[in-house]
């Protein structure tokens, strides 16, 4: 009998079993409240692989003992899912789950739509493409959409914790000696992906001799190996990892090249390139920002690049966008302005938008005075026009506070202070 891998056999059998997601199945989150009162509506999550999109549904299905059923919109055909319909139509009510939802073709849609119009089939699309620009909106308008994040380490900790003591599903039945340093490698290497945890986990315990005690000595040697990805120095919280990503960002900011990529070459050697991606991602636009726009489409090339020739090429893009990012002129001042504008509005300093910016296209607006005294910036001269754009409240206020490090800042400065000005 062909045994499934420790991922497919942990996935959980409840809601209450779900690692992560806990916006979507903590308590009194929206999932658990579908689930608590059975009532249930078509959905697609998604986010990156092995955060648990499978999970969830499985999920689901184990705690309102509906059928479930799994498809792949790309290598099942439309006879697979008419046999889902017609087990719908004997029970009542079948979970699909359909990953690569995105890649549903016209003939599927048109079939599975009276479906999940009359909710005989609660379709759970999974997909790692953003839903709002991938999927059909005939599917789309017919699915509640939820995001998934990837897995905390402390997140992963527990998955793989569950995994090594379950004698049924896991790994319980090993004796099994795992270094700290090798478990927390297992945790945070795998950027949030269960799936390549587990998997890699139970290859370490499957793939090891037992010493003469009987016992499988797992060292932080072997999770590399398993892995494929060097292991950074824990400390006993487990928090070097993110100290090389702070230390990081910090020498870019501080323009210190050989630092940067000094911190650069020990991520390279753990293979995150997930997590050297999204960092340099944020310094682009968080630290450099207006004083070199282009920075911020040079990283992306570079990362595509990176993403599509592997390591150990992928150094030689990431170096470029490194050393370019540290020695551009940096400014702060996007971000210091949502922020502060976020900030007025969480803390309640909003109000109406004024009368004569309100929308005018719709029954009764002309009445209410809305839109009459708006002034078109583009019949004037300048192509701007002085009118107030912002709340009573607010009117006053300069959330943009312009730097001069750049040419291109110091352009924007120019125009706005003498806006600002008039």
């Amino acid at each position: 009998m062909k045994v499934q891998p420790l991922a497919f056999r942990m996935r959980p059998r409840s809601i209450e079993e779900v690692a992560g997601q806990q916006h979507l199945v903590g308590e009194g989150k929206i999932i658990a409240r579908m689930v608590k009162a059975k009532q249930l509506s078509s959905m697609i999550l998604y986010g990156p692989p092995g955060i648990g999109k499978t999970s969830i549904a499985s999920a689901i299905a184990g705690s309102t003992k509906y059928a479930f059923r799994t498809l792949n919109a790309v290598t099942n055909n439309k006879k697979d899912m008419e046999i889902v319909a017609a087990e719908a139509k004997m029970s009542g009510k079948v979970i699909l789950l359909l990953d690569e939802v995105h890649r549903l073709d016209k003939g599927k849609q048109d079939f599975l739509l009276p479906y999940l119009e009359n909710g005989m089939i609660i379709l759970i699309g999974a997909t790692t493409s953003n839903p709002y620009h991938a999927i059909n909106p005939a599917i789309r308008s017919r699915c509640q959409i939820f995001e998934l994040f990837p897995l905390t380490e402390d997140d992963m900790e527990l998955t793989l914790q569950r995994a090594l003591s379950d004698e049924d599903r896991g790994l319980g039945k090993y004796d099994i000696d795992l270094e700290e340093n090798a478990f927390h490698h297992f945790a945070a290497a795998s950027n949030g992906d269960a799936r390549s945890a587990l998997n890699a986990l139970e290859l370490a315990v499957l793939s090891t001799e037992p010493d003469e005690k009987g016992i499988i000595r797992i060292t932080t040697a072997i999770a590399e190996e398993c892995l494929q990805k060097k292991s950074l120095a824990h400390d006993k919280d487990g928090d070097a990892h993110y100290d090389v990503l702070s230390g990081f960002q910090k020498s870019i900011r501080g323009s210190d090249a050989n630092a940067a990529l000094h911190y650069l070459g020990r991520l390279i050697e753990a293979g995150d390139l997930p997590s050297i991606s999204r960092r340099l991602l944020v310094i682009a636009y968080e630290d450099i920002g207006l004083a070199n726009p282009q920075a911020g489409p040079r990283t992306i090339a570079a990362i595509q690049t990176a993403e599509k020739i592997g390591f150990p090429e992928a150094r030689i893009p990431l170096a470029n966008a490194v050393i370019e990012l540290c020695l551009s002129p940096k400014s702060n001042s996007a971000i210091s302005a949502i922020d502060e504008a976020l900030s007025d509005i969480r803390a309640g300093r909003s109000g109406d938008v004024p009368l004569h910016l309100k929308d005018a296209h719709y029954k009764g607006a002309a009445a209410l005075g809305r839109g009459i005294d708006y002034k078109f910036p583009h019949d004037y001269e300048s192509g701007w026009v002085k009118q107030q754009y912002l709340p009573d409240k607010l009117k006053n206020k300069q959330y943009y506070k312009p730097k001069r490090t750049g040419k291109f800042e110091q352009a924007l400065a120019t125009i706005y202070e003498k806006i600002i000005k008039s």
